[in-house]
């Protein structure tokens, strides 16, 4: 029989704290007594959120598996085969060249996630989540290239000591302040094209929850800053055929830009401006300037300096408009769920120096750049990213190279 939960102890434990924190400290001895999980699964009024918990739990320490589960799925292509028409087990065994009772271990795991999903004959088709794999090449593409995180982080606490030093840090070299050597010319082509075409496959997403919520129409040619291969440009471009536009980058990155701007017949409409917005000025002449994961990769230090550059080459009037995953704002309800920050926090970590930020610690350092009427604009799928704006309303001279760097 489990002893009583001793009330004047857990009273004697918080005095002096606050009410908020008093509170908490109860719930935790509550929660922690041995008492209270027999009790709670006795009652049909706590059994569901008992039973919660421990799903959740659960989920959490089951969370490698059911990645690599969907990492496999990837690798075997069975979203786009199954996206085709429903196969049998047996059939999808003779397309992957795994055995059939190896395989339905795999399959049986998708569908419990909900990736695969049974259907009439003994056939599997796809489930909810698995469609979306199926029709978006760019969420196959960072399944894939999150292999490098999960090797980075075999040993988080390591991980957490020396980040740096693994795969995700020699994919992302332009996140450091010093970049890793690289043995040839071609070597360097190729890291730049490696990275250039995984942004541009994986922004779709973000694009759409830009074109979908704010309105081009007052604007009549966009900067776009950090702007890769192109691909929001290019989508811009279509959205809004009156638009003309620059694309600042580093040189090999516009470079391989260059190709697709002809191909879409963009090349009269687009200008490149090659450079980095750590050693250069930002061009002149366009009235809103946009950095689309930008911002998240940087260190602060780095982020103040292109806002204040960002600032400097605005017109009066001009806007700023800043997109990507933020970090959930602390007393902000109905938002997608916070467990997207820890994703986040992690992989920037791995990437190099930069960090999620919740809007709010954006819009400050907008602020303190120069920039007024900062604002967040309402979006369906903030999990993709939030959208910050700002108007430079009047120029500061007091503001120098100094300052910023």
């Amino acid at each position: 029989m489990s002893q009583p939960l001793d009330l004047a102890a857990v009273q004697a434990h918080t005095a002096g704290t606050s009410i908020k924190d008093a509170w908490q400290a109860r719930l935790e001895r509550w929660y922690a007594h041995p008492g209270l999980y027999r009790w709670s699964l006795s009652n049909p009024l706590t059994r569901w959120l008992t039973r919660r918990r421990t799903r959740k739990l659960f989920d959490l320490m089951a969370g490698f598996v059911h990645s690599q589960v969907l990492l496999a799925c990837v690798r075997l292509d069975l979203f786009r085969a199954l996206h085709q028409a429903p196969a049998h087990l047996n059939d999808l065994a003779h397309r992957t060249g795994l055995a059939p009772a190896v395989l339905q271990r795999l399959v049986l795991s998708a569908v419990a996630l909900g990736l695969l999903e049974h259907r009439s004959q003994g056939r599997f088709g796809l489930g909810p989540l698995g469609v979306p794999l199926a029709q978006h090449e760019g969420i196959a593409q960072m399944i894939e290239h999150n292999h490098l995180l999960y090797q980075d982080m075999q040993d988080p606490v390591q991980f957490l000591n020396n980040a740096w030093s693994g795969g995700m840090a020699e994919y992302w070299p332009y996140a450091h302040q010093q970049a890793a050597p690289v043995a040839s010319p071609q070597a360097e082509v190729d890291k730049f094209t490696r990275y250039s075409q995984l942004m541009a496959a994986s922004q779709g997403f973000v694009v759409q929850e830009i074109l979908s919520s704010y309105f081009f129409d007052e604007h009549r040619c966009v900067l776009d800053v950090g702007a890769g291969k192109g691909r929001f440009v290019s989508e811009l471009a279509a959205h809004a055929p009156h638009l003309k536009f620059k694309m600042f980058d580093l040189p090999p990155v516009l470079a391989l830009a260059r190709e697709g701007l002809q191909a879409k017949g963009l090349t009269e409409r687009v200008a490149l401006h090659p450079g980095s917005f750590l050693d250069d000025p930002l061009p002149e002449g366009a009235d809103l300037i946009t950095l689309v994961r930008v911002a998240h990769d940087h260190p602060d230090v780095v982020v103040r300096q292109i806002l204040h550059k960002a600032f400097a080459a605005l017109p009066v009037g001009g806007v700023l408009l800043l997109a990507e995953p933020m970090a959930q704002p602390e007393d902000e309800a109905g938002q997608p769920s916070a467990s997207a920050d820890a994703y986040f926090h992690f992989y920037l970590l791995a990437m190099g120096a930069g960090r999620l930020r919740t809007p709010q610690e954006l819009q400050t350092m907008m602020q303190e750049a120069g920039f007024t009427h900062v604002e967040q604009v309402p979006n369906a799928m903030p999990i993709h990213a939030r959208i910050l704006l700002g108007r430079k309303s009047q120029c500061l001279p007091s503001v120098s190279q100094k300052s910023v760097n």
